[in-house]
């Protein structure tokens, strides 16, 4: 039997979907037994890269202003639809889960019409319009904050997170790290990193920071996106100021293990930084249908297990980490409440729904 995946886009809908296809085959489900469908984004390297089959369709989103693209979207759904139904068929799929975003519209239409459950995950404290729309088709519906905006009956079973999350454990992995990343421990670490979509914005605080300092030493483990690396390389940092800069890191939980307060967008990321219990500083990002990133960024700020810092008062960012950085007491309390809200156990959760529908 197989069980189809529909996540593309962004790494905020593809590595929680790859999160869930990871627990499948944790609970036996040979890895040719998954079948992902997405688009020409990240999603058509990460699937094929793990060695799992993956089913490359149009997709386009509904246009937000006027647009004449508009026009033609209901055919490209239509396509797309008909293409996930015949591998459906073909395949034998028996259980059909959408991540949200585009994909997730035609692979839901799909299991209608081939009468297979269908089931859907939601990332963001405020649900996107195709899990909006999708959800009265689902038999069961999953969110990652116990309420989202529009999803009023869906269950609170975290954002699904990549196997090394599981069981993070910051103890035994912290030494590894420092020596991984080539750190000290002497003075305390600030990682920073940003989305694909908001990498800019943080790599320019970072930049700033950097160069300025902060009254004291400081160390800032930098994952700057492969693309900005050589740029930001030739600058040169405060004397007491330690920067490492790495372009990607595959393994982030060393990164979270290394760091004592990360610096990041509220997207994806939120899962994670609870998973490790890391203590965060959150620059929501504008983008989204929604504005989600703000809602994901208020819910871990309520909880007492981040800051919100807006984008327009990244001059503050300096003040903002040595108001936290430096007070053990407080990253204490941050660590605490974000480990009481985290759900490492989501992608099996989700993963055992598919199974059992």
């Amino acid at each position: 039997m197989t069980f189809l995946i529909a996540a593309a886009g962004t790494g905020g809908h593809v590595f929680p979907g790859l999160s869930v296809a990871e627990a499948l085959i944790d609970l036996g489900v040979p890895r040719s037994d998954v079948l992902f469908v997405g688009g020409s984004r990240l999603e058509a390297q990460v699937y094929p890269g793990e060695g799992f089959r993956f089913l490359q369709i149009e997709l386009r989103g509904l246009q937000r202003s006027l647009s004449l693209q508009n026009i033609t979207l209901p055919w490209v759904v239509v396509k797309a639809r008909r293409r996930i139904q015949k591998a459906i068929e073909e395949s034998r799929v028996r259980a059909v889960l959408g991540m949200g975003g585009y994909v997730t519209v035609p692979a839901g239409l799909a299991a209608r019409r081939t009468q297979v459950p269908f089931l859907n995950s939601e990332q963001n404290a405020e649900a996107g319009l195709a899990n909006r729309l999708m959800a009265r088709w689902a038999i069961r519906s999953f969110t990652s904050f116990p309420e989202t905006v529009g999803l009023p009956d869906a269950e609170w079973v975290g954002n699904p997170v990549r196997e090394p999350f599981w069981s993070f454990d910051r103890t035994t992995l912290h030494r590894d790290a420092i020596a991984r990343f080539g750190l000290r421990t002497d003075s305390p670490v600030l990682g920073v990193f940003g989305g694909s979509l908001g990498a800019g914005v943080l790599n320019e605080a970072a930049l700033t920071l950097a160069r300025e300092g902060v009254g004291r030493p400081l160390q800032i483990l930098h994952l700057t996106g492969d693309q900005h690396l050589n740029s930001i390389r030739a600058a040169i940092p405060a004397e007491d100021i330690r920067w490492t800069r790495i372009g990607f890191e595959e393994s982030m939980e060393m990164f979270y293990a290394a760091c004592d307060l990360v610096v990041a967008r509220a997207g994806g990321a939120v899962a994670e930084l609870t998973a490790t219990g890391t203590p965060s500083i959150l620059v929501p990002g504008e983008f989204g249908s929604t504005g989600h990133q703000k809602g994901n960024a208020r819910y871990l700020t309520r909880a007492g297990a981040a800051i919100t810092l807006p984008e327009a008062e990244l001059a503050r960012l300096g003040e903002v980490i040595t108001g936290c950085l430096f007070d053990s007491g407080q990253l204490e309390a941050m660590r605490t409440a974000a480990t009481l809200i985290a759900r490492p156990d989501a992608a099996r959760a989700v993963a055992r729904a598919m199974m059992e529908a």
